[in-house]
């Protein structure tokens, strides 16, 4: 059994978390959730930093002392990953005995390996980072709370380290990701670099590690912060286990903390002698709108109000869904309702109920038999074998969000095939071809839910329920005659509320062009169906009733086609339609929908669908 050790950030205590910090712990849990399912030994490690400047001042402004600040603040980042569903095997926060060691065993190997000298200096140093900056990092704008120090400290002789940092990046190609991220780094390091300031004197700050060869001093955050990922193997305690997880596979960070994880960090561990991490990923930020989220702009987005609305699988799967790793990605509420609605509700959520209904029907809610395959079969099998060998290779290319959508197009054909063979049908001429209709939909639905199961864990183990899985035998074929749990609608449909006056004089202030936003064109459900029969409106020359089914739905709607098309010419077609427009009474006939034509002057041609996936969404890209 291989081993898979994967970090997150350490969080800063003062921090209210928020969706960027849900961001990291819940991909960092999607890969250790994976590797487990993989049967790799898996060790996942998140937690705190509580040392630093800003910590003793929220503490001094509370008239607590900062030890008794940090430990009020820490339950809300625990509680939170509980509430996220995060299986993290270890919490660490750098304020515990085991850290503190660590961190002075490692200084003093520094110190003694010839890399720690005194000096005094004097220059910019910047209260919300932490740090000394230079005259253009002061002049870009980026740093607040910025004031002249002259002081003496301890630094690190970094710039020893600069070249055979250098040569490990192009010898590695993957210690630095993505590519963009990796070039950066290599741009940085062409400057000279700097030695780094590793230590704080007492008098100016107290709340710190002391530092083991001077007393006087407490440790710079940040090499104390950092060491956190080496303590949590047992280093210095169980040399057992440090050597089986460090180096780790993954440091997961985002690309706002590039600097110090691929320069501070690596130089630091080679002049104690330890091995470097094998990966450092920087992934991009949560925008909203062009902006990124931030306390400072107020528009920093709760998780926490976001699960309790929606649940925390929906959550998880959009933040997984949404992301291409190392890009920027916008998060809007509407966009989220759009994925979730397009994705759970439709795709995968009425196909659970198709599958669960029509076996509980017409099989005893037991799962049926299966006899001799057709094409059809062999072909949807195909496709769940297919992707159970391409999602491994999406994975360990950190391309999530690409194996998310390969397991949806999974879902997307199950869909379709049950379209095609009509399972519905079947029961009533065949039952059993039927029965080997729904044994292979809902064997390949068990195989995309085991591909899903790592993003969303609770609710893909209660569909795995309904069609008669366990946990523990998921990545086990269905078997005859496994009973069925019970039904329950694992994704309901979200209906945004109604928009309030306000703003739908807004909305139509801003529709005085004659245009609408993607917003608004978002909200128009495009759906294929086929028209079952058709007639003509009694006492209406230009109106048809058409019988459509969309998806299992049966409906009605009207249509004033009747000039270009005769009732027989549209039996049998698959059309597009509006889907989730309001019921309207047209001339005495109730309509539920209408359907997508295009007109000229003196003809209208209706729109019509080839091969369709009949019910399924029409995508407009």
């Amino acid at each position: 059994m291989s081993k898979f050790y994967i970090t997150t950030p350490i969080y800063y205590v003062n921090d209210k978390p928020h969706i960027g910090h849900a961001y990291t712990t819940i991909l960092a849990d999607v890969l250790a959730r994976y590797y487990r399912d993989s049967s790799e030994d898996v060790f996942f490690l998140t937690g705190l930093d509580e040392h630093g400047q800003k910590v003793q001042q929220a503490a001094d402004a509370r008239g607590v002392a900062p030890q008794e600040h940090c430990d009020e603040m820490a339950p809300r980042f625990q509680e939170l990953w509980k509430k996220l569903h995060i299986s993290n095997d270890d919490f660490i926060r750098t304020t515990e005995d085991r850290h503190v060691k660590v961190v002075q065993d490692i200084l003093q190997t520094v110190f003694d390996s010839g890399d720690v000298y005194e000096d005094e200096y004097e220059g910019l140093y910047s209260v919300s980072e932490e740090r000394f900056i230079t005259e253009r990092e002061a002049e870009s704008g980026e740093f607040r709370d910025i004031k002249k120090l002259k002081e003496k400290n301890y630094f690190f002789g970094m710039s020893k380290y600069q070249n055979a940092l250098i040569d490990h990046i192009h010898a590695n190609p993957l210690f630095i990701q993505p590519e963009h991220r990796k070039n950066e780094v290599l741009g940085f390091l062409k400057q000279p670099l700097g030695d780094l300031c590793i230590s704080r004197p007492k008098s100016r700050l107290s709340w710190g590690i002391d530092l083991p060869f001077d007393s006087d001093y407490i440790t710079y955050v940040w090499f104390d912060a950092l060491i956190n990922y080496v303590t949590a193997t047992g280093y210095g305690v169980d040399g057992e286990s440090y050597e089986k997880w460090w180096p780790c596979e993954y440091h997961l960070i985002g690309k706002d903390i590039l600097t110090t994880h691929a320069v501070y960090w690596p130089t630091m561990l080679m002049s104690a002698g330890m091995p470097l991490p094998k990966s450092i990923f920087a992934h991009g930020w949560w925008l909203s709108g062009e902006s990124k989220m931030s306390k400072s702009l107020g528009n920093v987005v709760n998780p926490l109000d976001l699960i309790e609305e929606y649940g925390v699988d929906p959550v998880r799967y959009y933040l997984m869904r949404e992301m291409v790793l190392g890009q920027d990605a916008n998060f809007t509420l509407e966009s989220f309702v759009k994925r979730y609605n397009s994705d759970l509700a439709n795709d995968l959520g009425n196909l659970v109920g198709r599958v669960t209904t029509l076996i509980g029907r017409h099989f005893g809610g037991t799962i049926p038999e299966s006899s001799e395959p057709s094409e059809r079969e062999t072909e949807l099998r195909n496709a769940s074998e297919a992707l159970s060998k391409v999602i491994p290779d999406h994975i360990s290319s950190m391309r999530l969000s690409e194996a998310v959508e390969e397991t949806m197009q999974l879902v997307r054909a199950i869909n379709r095939y049950m379209e095609r063979t009509e399972p519905w049908k079947l029961v009533k001429s065949d039952l059993e071809r039927a029965g080997t209709v729904l044994y292979t939909a809902a064997e390949s639905l068990r195989q995309a839910l085991v591909m899903l199961r790592p993003i969303m864990p609770a609710r893909t183990e209660k569909v795995l329920r309904m069609i008669g899985v366990e946990a523990d035998t998921a990545r086990k074929p269905l078997e005859k005659g496994l009973p069925l749990g019970d039904f329950e609608i694992p994704f309901p449909k979200i209906e945004l509320p109604e928009a309030d006056e306000e703003q739908s004089e807004t909305e139509e202030s801003n529709m005085s062009d004659g245009k609408i936003s993607i917003e608004d064109f978002a909200k128009v459900d495009l759906r294929t169906a086929v028209v079952t029969a058709a007639e003509k409106v009694e006492g209406a020359d230009k109106l048809l009733k058409l019988q459509i089914r969309v998806g299992e739905e049966e409906r009605q709607i009207v249509a004033g086609i009747a000039e270009h098309y005769s009732p027989e010419e549209l039996v049998g077609k698959t059309i597009a339609i509006v889907a989730n427009l309001k019921p309207a009474v047209i001339r005495g006939v109730e309509s539920n929908g209408m359907l997508l034509a295009a007109s000229g002057d003196d003809s209208v041609v209706v729109v019509t669908v080839e091969d369709p996936e009949v019910g399924s969404g029409v995508r407009i890209s």
